[in-house]
């Protein structure tokens, strides 16, 4: 079966919608959910969405705030781009029906997270990507124009090695075409043809064991890109959220927001000891990298599995009004966050590298744009500044738009695609050695490229994928392609190229420790500590 769009979105959160509303009324939009429009990575999103609203804070703060907690590798014209148009796109939500929370004089109320100098966190209690992805879906579905097929899982970007042509080295002479996509409730696999393709796909979370985002996060729109040639940047940067509730067996870990600490929560030893002061000036919020280092080397020091989040100075009233998910989280497990502490661990939670774009959202393919945690702006360098990511999502799909309905007329849909073939079998053993090589993966990522590295690590890394590499390889040639052994594909690329970017990476810098190469740059906190 073939469709043919104007405009293919794949991937239904917040930078996916966004776009799409954007240029339904210029054309047949598509949207392509793995899951359902509403289950989504933004969907989890807790903590808010950062922007200059009120004096004394101004769009130098927050420029600055960003080029520090990213080690000044970020793009700075890229952090202007955002940071400034911030405010339109915040106040188009609000136009939208987003509801934040406000005070009783009626001023947005903001809170302030890990490396911010201001409060600027827009936010609707614990749930603002809940919020923002309510809204965008009932616009989205009420849009004439715009079609939603769910539950598709995105198999391969259609480039000319489709067509049977032969593609010039460099990669301005590839074009993306559309989409093959599988219905997971068929499993048949269509043909998507578009004049323009955004990849909206999300995050990578799940080439380790243990990590805050949705389990369809799985590398694909990476994956799917290398595979097609796009350029990739920044994959060895994976953030580390500092503090994800401590529940062993629980998947996605559930996340225990960064706005907590802004209101006060501190972290703490078993021994209820403070010991962010040995680490950063800024104490609990200091960014992200900071606190997760931090916490690893404590954990390592007592050999304990967790430390705690101590928030029970923090009043009944304020917890409940602005934190009712972890409260009743939280007590779900028997904690009462008022009055016991909160078990947390690190979790890996964003990836700040991905599909390398410029300021449009374009990659480096012929009709292919990105956006959201699947791409690299550069905005966030090598450590993303907290609630920076929903804004990211906000003002890049918003120009990726205006870019795409100002040329997409002037392109035609690829003509003789052939259809997928759908040969081949597979039988229950494979799916037992799919399933195991999964969790293997996930094994030697948590392991060797987590949050300090070193060399060795890294090649022991290598070698065991290598060897899953080769085994996956074969089976995915002689059997009938199935969700599993795709999503698998896709985690060993995505691995692959975060150990691969790791390894050329000579220094420690932001969310990359390795202990071969210690931190030069002043102001990092691991100058002055050991981590092993």
């Amino acid at each position: 079966m073939q469709r043919k769009v104007d405009f293919l979105v794949i991937g239904s959160g917040m930078a996916g919608l966004i776009f799409a509303l954007k240029v339904a009324d210029h054309g047949k939009v598509c949207v392509l959910s793995k899951t359902t429009i509403d289950d989504t990575a933004t969907s989890y999103a807790q903590g808010g969405i950062a922007t200059v609203m009120y004096s004394p804070d101004n769009y130098e703060k927050h420029i600055d705030d960003t080029l520090k907690a990213g080690s000044y590798l970020n793009d700075e014209d890229i952090v202007r781009i955002t940071v400034k148009e911030s405010t339109g796109r915040i106040k188009e939500l609000i136009a939208w029906g987003t509801h934040f929370d406000k005070e009783k004089s009626g001023k947005y109320s903001l809170a302030r997270e890990g490396g911010h100098s201001e409060y600027r966190i827009l936010h609707h209690k614990d749930n603002t990507g809940y919020e923002i992805q309510k809204t965008l879906s009932h616009k989205v579905r009420n849009h004439p124009n715009i079609e939603i097929l769910e539950n598709h899982f995105s198999i391969d970007l259609i480039t000319q090695h489709h067509l049977g042509e032969r593609v010039h080295r460099k990669r301005k002479d590839i074009t993306c075409f559309g989409v093959y996509a599988m219905d997971r409730d068929t499993r048949n696999i269509e043909t998507i043809l578009s004049k323009i393709t955004l990849l909206a796909t999300g995050g990578l979370g799940n080439i380790y064991q243990t990590t805050t985002n949705p389990v369809f996060a799985t590398g694909d729109g990476v994956a799917m890109a290398y595979r097609a040639k796009a350029h990739l940047e920044n994959l060895e940067f994976i953030q580390f959220h500092p503090t994800s509730l401590y529940n062993p067996g629980e998947k996605p870990s559930f996340l225990i927001t960064e706005a907590l600490r802004g209101a006060g929560a501190i972290l703490k030893t078993r021994k209820d000891e403070p010991f962010m002061k040995k680490y950063d000036d800024r104490l609990d919020l200091a960014p992200r990298d900071i606190v997760a280092r931090a916490i690893d080397n404590e954990m390592k020091l007592s050999g304990d599995e967790f430390v705690y989040l101590d928030a029970r100075h923090i009043s009944r009233e304020e917890m409940l009004n602005h934190f009712p998910t972890i409260y009743a989280k939280c007590l779900s497990i028997g904690i009462d966050i008022t009055k016991d502490m909160i078990p947390v661990v690190p979790a890996a939670h964003y990836s700040c590298g991905g599909v390398k774009t410029d300021k449009n959202g374009k990659t480096g393919i012929r009709n292919l744009y990105a956006s959201g945690e699947v791409a690299c702006t550069g905005l966030h360098g090598a450590n993303r500044l907290a609630s920076n990511s929903l804004l990211e999502s906000a003002v890049f799909s918003h120009r990726a738009a205006l870019y795409s309905n100002a040329h997409f007329k002037n392109i035609g849909h690829a003509k003789n695609v052939p259809d997928w073939d759908a040969e081949g079998k597979i039988m229950n053993e494979e799916m037992i050695l799919i399933t195991q090589s999964k969790k293997e993966v996930q094994s030697i990522m948590s392991n060797y490229v987590g949050i300090v590295r070193s060399n060795l690590r890294l090649k022991r890394a290598l070698d065991r994928l290598e060897i899953i590499y080769n085994e996956t390889e074969d089976l995915y040639n002689k059997s009938v392609v199935t969700e599993p052994i795709c999503e698998l594909r896709n985690l060993i690329n995505v691995a692959y190229l975060v150990i691969r970017f790791a390894q050329q990476r000579k220094e420690s810098i932001g969310l990359h420790y390795n202990i071969d190469y210690p931190p030069k740059r002043s102001g990092d906190f691991s100058r002055r500590k050991t981590f092993d």
